[in-house]
């Protein structure tokens, strides 16, 4: 026998089994650790809201389900606590909080008898940016909020797009691109500098590559791939100009829209009349300005560029029942309903074009404008947040980049956080 004497005798050997066992029937129970968790705070106890949500992303990472309560203290997670997890909090300066299993107890029992709801988060979301290889001289908000977080992510652009790339990620967002096959009508202002001029020529070059005589024929076929993406389950985010330019070039599938200058013959006479709403995931009735030297697309756009401040174009988001509603509830978590506007080549949406499937998110109290918006398409979702960076008011081209950790509790850059957990959520009602 292993650990005894090989001459002790098999009577001593016995005895010495039955004292072992009686002294540890004798000995008192030592108590099983209680299970913790920790409390991920995201309401005004929160130090840096958005390294928040890398965070989770991080423990979902790790294996880790994470609870999301939804409307509880401006949507607070709650994580099986773990020593790595207490490290990666200190690193990222996020607040948090011990809880043990009756502290936990009580968190469900609040959940239970409010308007709140725990979503459980299961899996990291697979997160891919379309974004150009010849990037603009500005910045993209979504990059931004994902490399502060440290949310890992890859970059694509239309040859992956067309060639089924996308159906290796759960979450897509549009780089603020043009997919009207117009260079963001630039042309009257930047027509002669060098970043425009070198974008014409890597986008001719590409779209033939791709086999397409224009580039506004490249786009279109890249839009209506990222619908199928989006019909056969996929989630998708744009903010800016790609959101009413991808919906136009749905729309003008069957027609030119681009004049002389940008593809070397005049748009159709009657591309207005020609256009098929039926196309489009959330807007219809749009009218286009077909005017080539005019800074904007159609009416769908509702930007003033006039002047105005962040607080003046302020907006609010609608308060969802998070037991009836929870994808809603999840795309509005916040520590404050009043987000303060900011601009962009498109800046919010006339609420007039909406189709009524569209579900609006948040707006512009006593206005025509439709700031955030939300719906669903075959088996996927979409998601659009009007301007373009939510702590720049009125970003210009050529202005740095904004530094997030000036930021760190942005409540317009906590809307585009809200949806890169959203995935997670939404898997395990895929699945079945």
């Amino acid at each position: 026998m292993r650990g005894v004497a090989r001459d002790t005798p098999r009577s001593a050997v016995a005895a010495m089994l039955a004292l072992a066992a009686a002294l540890f029937v004798l000995l008192p129970a030592v108590p099983t650790a209680a299970a913790e968790y920790i409390l991920v705070p995201m309401d005004l106890q929160q130090a840096d809201h958005l390294k928040a949500y890398g965070l989770a992303y991080y423990a979902l990472q790790q294996g880790l389900v994470v609870e999301w309560a939804l409307n509880y203290r401006a949507g607070s997670f709650a994580i099986p606590a773990a020593d790595f997890l207490d490290r990666k909090a200190r690193l990222f300066g996020v607040t948090t909080e011990r809880m043990d299993e009756a502290g936990h107890e009580a968190l469900k029992a609040t959940v239970a008898s409010s308007n709140m709801e725990i979503i459980r988060l299961e899996k990291a979301p697979r997160v891919a940016i379309y974004t150009p290889p010849n990037k603009q001289p500005w910045d993209d908000a979504v990059t931004l909020a994902l490399t502060y977080a440290e949310i890992p992510y890859a970059t694509l652009w239309d040859g992956e797009v067309l060639s089924g790339s996308l159906t290796e990620y759960d979450w897509l967002h549009l780089h603020h691109e043009d997919f009207t096959g117009q260079y963001g009508k630039f042309y009257a202002s930047f027509r002669n500098e060098e970043w425009y001029r070198r974008e014409v020529v890597v986008s001719e070059h590409l779209s033939r590559e791709a086999g397409f005589d224009k580039v506004s024929e490249h786009k279109k076929a890249v839009a209506r791939s990222i619908k199928r993406y989006v019909a056969e389950g996929g989630f998708l985010f744009a903010m800016c100009s790609a959101t009413d330019t991808y919906e136009i070039a749905l729309a003008a599938e069957n027609t030119d829209v681009c004049d002389v200058m940008m593809d070397g013959d005049p748009p159709d006479a009657r591309a207005q009349s020609s256009l098929d709403f039926g196309k489009c995931l959330a807007f219809e009735r749009f009218v286009l300005e077909m005017n080539p030297l005019v800074y904007e697309f159609s009416d769908i756009d509702v930007s003033d560029y006039q002047g105005g401040s962040a607080e003046e174009d302020a907006f609010t988001l609608f308060d969802f029942s998070a037991k009836f509603d929870p994808v809603p509830a999840m795309l509005t978590q916040d520590h404050t309903a009043i987000i303060p506007g900011f601009l962009g080549q498109t800046s919010g949406f006339r609420h007039r074009v909406l189709k009524p499937s569209a579900l609006v998110l948040g707006e512009k109290e006593e206005s025509d404008e439709v700031k955030y918006l939300h719906g669903n398409f075959g088996r996927g979702t979409f998601t659009y947040l009007g301007g373009h960076d939510p702590e720049d008011y009125q970003h210009a081209v050529g202005d740095p980049p904004t530094d997030l950790s000036l930021h760190r509790n942005s409540p317009g850059y906590r809307l585009i956080l809200n949806n890169i957990l959203f995935p997670a959520a939404k898997k395990q009602e895929r699945k079945t």
